[in-house]
């Protein structure tokens, strides 16, 4: 699910829900191509229970080309498993992670 953030002008924020591996990869590698223009995208993986190495490739590369582009992608929300994730491979370093969607969202957020 996509939802642009009407506080913050070219902030986009995608819902991520269930399970994100090779064979649900989909509809973020969509989501992440409709989303070449924004300036800011946050990530909220609240829902997210399980992502394996196919949507950590994903985000890394949506990252590189937001960075080029002058922009940033953040993380919010992660639940444990994922999370772990992140801090196992080192893909932790490179992303901005909130404690939840909000904080992503808020003015003075300053990334976990």
């Amino acid at each position: 699910m996509v939802r642009r953030h009407g506080g913050s002008p070219g902030t986009v924020v995608l819902l991520l829900s269930g399970e994100l591996d090779h064979d649900t990869a989909g509809p973020l590698r969509d989501a992440l191509g409709d989303t070449t223009a924004a300036a800011r995208l946050v990530v909220d993986g609240s829902g997210l229970r399980f992502c394996d190495s196919t949507g950590l490739n994903l985000l890394l590369r949506a990252r590189l080309r937001l960075v080029a582009a002058g922009g940033r992608i953040d993380l919010s929300g992660l639940r444990p498993p994922v999370a772990r994730m992140f801090e196992i491979t080192g893909a932790r370093l490179v992303f901005r992670v909130y404690e939840d969607a909000e904080s992503a969202l808020g003015e003075h957020g300053t990334g976990a």
